[in-house]
């Protein structure tokens, strides 16, 4: 069972979460994090170092709010090819699944820190890192249960298959038209029937 000082903590971070998200670093002040938590700035400094090991926080909490999701939807999936199948299907929904937490957090917050917090844009890439090894262990795992082709370069389709989930969310969002994600997962449905599989 969580204490007083734990409770806070998540209290605060699950608050700000989607404000970071929407706002950026620098866009979010103490004031707004003050206003929506009801808390002084000193209990928030009581319970993070500074504003910025909190924006970490927030991140990693939106991020791992992401991966839940993605979990529980392909945890039950045994063959490889069908993962990558499911994979594709949940960034179809993605928009309606990311609403409360104020969109994609690898987008917002990798172009906000981009040219603002050097630290916050690694912890970016290492998650853009994370998530393409994931998609490089399904194709491999496919290429081992001889559903994937062996001479597949699995890193460089998984390196593909994630840019055409961001550049198709940033373009869904950036129009407010959902049909580039549909199309670009389309066309990553038809990359894994005619260039993966065996």
């Amino acid at each position: 069972m969580k204490g007083k000082a734990e409770l806070t903590t998540a209290f605060i971070i699950s608050t700000v979460a989607p404000i970071f998200n929407k706002s950026g670093y620098n866009g979010t002040s103490m004031s707004d994090i003050t206003k929506a938590t009801g808390l002084t700035k000193g209990a928030i400094y009581g319970n993070f170092k500074n504003k910025e090991d909190l924006a970490f926080a927030a991140f990693k909490f939106n991020v791992d709010k992401v991966v839940d999701q993605i979990k529980s939807e392909l945890i039950q999936i045994d063959s490889p090819v069908a993962q990558l199948r499911a994979l594709l299907n949940y960034y179809r929904r993605y928009r309606s699944h990311t609403v409360e937490i104020g969109g994609c957090p690898i987008l917002n917050i990798g172009v906000d820190a981009n040219h603002q917090n050097s630290e916050l844009l690694g912890k970016v890439q290492d998650v853009v890192k994370k998530l393409q090894f994931y998609i490089r262990k399904m194709i491999e795992l496919g290429q081992a249960a001889k559903e994937i082709k062996a001479e597949i370069n699995a890193e460089q389709y998984a390196k593909r298959i994630f840019a055409l989930i961001e550049g198709a969310i940033f373009m869904t969002v950036t129009m407010n038209d959902d049909s580039y994600v549909d199309d670009m997962m389309d066309h990553a449905d038809r990359i894994v029937d005619k260039e993966l599989i065996e």
